[in-house]
Parts: structure tokens; C-alpha cells; sequence
């Protein structure tokens, strides 16, 4: 007699639950059939597969499977076995199911994937000046929890520029911040050797906890130009006026931050503190304040979308970063049309034309909305000094 409970795993047919330790699938589309009489344990392909579950779902709903699990003391324990391999599997599966990872036929946002669309928009951000004359470069600062990817993307945009993976910013894997100083990385064409229009900031991350190891009042500090480059902060001492070295007191245009892109890890987004949450909404209440406009950048979408991973162009196609863009949206209580997903490079040596082509449109979404704080601040702050 056979026992059958739909698990929400997937396996090949007649595959043993001993192999499925190698298995990384996070969602099995056909039942587990016990054999009771030859005590095996094996998987029945069926023509239609049964609707899937999250093995998460599994695992959280209350309720027994369908097997009659109290038989016998034998097939407890075989079904005990059965049970502790799928909370294994669970642990190492992310959280979501077959059909959120399936892909819609077609994209959700409308993008170019070729070689003319990657010079384009490499041309685009090369000539790009600010449309504010007092201005040479626009200065935008990215700012988001510790290991989201702040370091790696300027390093990814680097790397396209160069032609190559390179890692100019600092990037680390460590719990607390790598990076503890302000920082600025100038954007450079390898091939023209000149400088672009772009200045992307770095700084301390943001921890579980918020602010904590920065200060409100030091990220603001930095937005309006008060902090000199390579300012180490501490939260034993916060910036001011009188015991920061080479505090800025006056600052012009040219050294205020002009856009910010807070950066968020896609695969993090679930469980991130509530605390973070606030943390993120009182820091664009008081960015806004400022007249700064702010965008996000949904890093290590390819941690969540396999296919993504596989293949870029597949990015705004897939269901599971569609949703999380969403999810991120709330989290920061703005729009979608702010964010856009991002593919940074990490263990790859060479560049990709797809990877490329998503992280210019990227640093071209920023662009645009830092030349908005031009647009609105130039009229009224031409030739002047503003002590904010």
C-alpha cells in the first residue's frame, strides 16, 4: 500500500530522498509516495504535476500530510526522516515558490539588450555635465544597510567603463561596515582617459538597528556638503563645526550631494527589521526636506531569480524581482518607477554586455534625477554659497 502527501518538492522520477541532499530546487512540483510494503521511499512523475507549495508552507501549516504517519512506530520514524530532510532542504531553499519563479512571457519594463544600446548609453553618461554651470560634476551619495552592495556597484561601474572587472572601491564581506570614511570615486572613460560628469559617494553602512555607528544628523551633514572627503565617522563623535577637521562650513554647489540612491539587497528585503524601515522613511522625510531627490537601487537580484542569474535580460521578465521591487517600494514608502534592479559583478573576471547594459541604465535613472536637483536649485542659488 502506498501513502502519498504532496510535499512541494521536486525530484526526478524514482529518485531516492538519500540524494537529495545535492538537490537545490525550492519547490517540488510531485508528490513523495512511502512504500510500506518494500519501505522505500520514491517520487511518482505524473502527467499534470500537483499544484506546488514553498516547502516553507509546508513546513508552517499546521496540519498533517495525507499519510497516515501513526501505522506504525517503523514509519514514524521513516516519515520522521522524511520530515527532517525537507526542513534541511527548507534551510537552504529561498523563500519562494515555482510559480513566483517562473517568468512572465513577456518583459514588465522595456529594455534594449545589445552592443549599440551598451555605447549609447556609455556615450550618454561620458558627455553628461550637469545643467548647472557652477557645477562640474553631479555628486550623488548611495547610502543603504552594510553588505547591500554600495562598494560593489561603483565597482561594477568602473568595471564597465574599463572593460573589464576591477574593484576599485574597497568591497567587503564582514558584518559590520567595511567602508568607514566618506569616500569618492570620479567615473572614468578607460579608453578616452577623461573624466565623466559623475561622482559617486560612498560611506559607512546602515546596521539591522538603523543608524547605528552613524547619526541622522552626520548623514545629512554629508548631503549638504559639510564633510570633507575621507571623514572617518564614529558615533562617540558626531560632525560639527568645531571638532571635525576640515568641516566645511560654507559649502558651494559643487559640494553638496545632489542625489541620493539608497541601496537595498534584494535577498534581504524579507527580513530586514522594522526598525530599518523607519530608519529608511525619516531619512527621506528629512533628504526631501533638502530639495534632493532619491532612488534605489535593488542590488543581487541574481541571488533571488536563478534565471537572472543565468541570463540578465531575463530580469524584467522574472515574477520573484517584480514582487521584491514592490516589497521594496514599501519598505521606503515610494514608487516603483524609482528603483531599479541591479546585477553587480563579484565573481566574474570578465564584463558582460547584458550585465553592462543594467548597470548604465541604472547609473542613467540616477543622472536623471540628480539633474532634477539642478533644474529646481539653479534658478534660485546661481553664483551662491548656501549655509544649510
Amino acid at each position: 500500500m502506498k501513502k502519498t502527501w504532496d510535499s512541494g518538492c521536486s525530484f526526478t522520477f524514482g529518485q531516492s530522498l538519500a540524494t537529495t541532499s545535492q538537490t537545490t530546487a525550492s519547490t517540488f512540483p510531485y508528490p513523495i509516495v512511502v512504500d510500506s510494503k518494500d519501505k522505500t521511499t520514491s517520487i511518482i512523475k505524473e502527467t499534470e504535476p500537483t499544484p506546488s507549495v514553498s516547502l516553507q508552507e509546508l513546513l508552517l501549516t499546521p496540519g498533517q500530510p495525507t499519510a497516515d504517519v501513526n501505522k506504525s512506530k517503523r514509519q514514524q520514524g521513516r516519515l520522521g526522516g522524511v520530515n527532517r530532510k525537507l526542513r534541511y532542504l527548507a534551510s537552504r531553499a529561498p523563500l519562494f515558490s515555482s510559480r513566483a519563479e517562473s517568468n512572465f512571457d513577456s518583459p514588465w519594463r522595456n529594455m534594449e539588450w545589445t552592443e549599440e544600446r551598451k555605447t549609447s548609453l556609455m556615450e550618454m553618461i561620458s558627455s553628461y555635465r550637469p545643467s548647472c554651470e557652477d557645477v562640474a560634476q553631479a555628486r550623488v551619495l548611495l547610502l543603504g544597510p552594510v553588505g547591500s552592495g554600495k562598494s560593489s556597484f561603483i565597482s561594477s561601474v568602473q568595471s564597465v567603463f574599463n572593460g573589464r572587472v576591477t574593484n576599485r572601491a574597497m568591497v567587503g564581506s564582514f558584518a559590520s561596515s567595511f567602508t568607514k570614511k566618506l569616500q569618492t570615486f570620479s567615473i572614468r572613460h578607460q579608453k578616452r582617459g577623461d573624466v565623466t560628469g559623475l561622482v559617486l559617494c560612498d560611506m559607512m553602512g546602515l546596521t539591522t538597528e538603523g543608524m547605528s555607528g552613524l547619526t541622522l544628523h552626520d548623514i545629512l551633514s554629508v548631503i549638504k556638503g559639510h564633510v570633507p572627503e575621507g571623514h572617518k565617522f564614529s558615533p562617540d563623535q558626531p560632525v560639527s563645526s568645531s571638532e571635525t577637521v576640515g568641516y566645511v562650513k560654507r559649502p558651494s554647489l559643487q559640494d553638496k550631494i545632489h542625489c541620493v540612491a539608497f541601496v537595498v539587497d534584494a535577498s534581504k528585503v524579507m527580513t530586514n527589521a522594522t526598525g530599518l524601515s523607519i530608519t529608511f522613511k525619516k531619512l527621506r522625510e528629512h533628504i526631501s526636506d533638502l530639495g534632493v531627490h532619491q532612488v534605489v537601487l535593488l542590488t543581487h537580484v541574481d541571488q533571488i531569480c536563478s534565471e537572472t542569474a543565468k541570463d540578465a535580460t531575463n530580469v524584467y521578465k522574472s515574477r520573484i524581482i517584480q514582487d521584491m521591487m514592490k516589497k521594496t517600494a514599501d519598505l521606503l514608502g515610494m514608487s516603483t518607477s524609482y528603483i531599479v534592479p541591479v546585477k553587480n559583478y563579484s565573481s566574474e573576471l570578465d564584463v558582460d554586455v547584458n550585465t553592462d547594459v543594467l548597470i548604465l541604465s541604472a547609473v542613467d535613472h540616477i543622472l536623471q534625477y540628480a539633474d532634477l536637483y539642478f533644474q529646481d536649485s539653479t534658478p534660485k542659488n546661481t553664483g551662491s554659497k548656501l549655509d544649510l
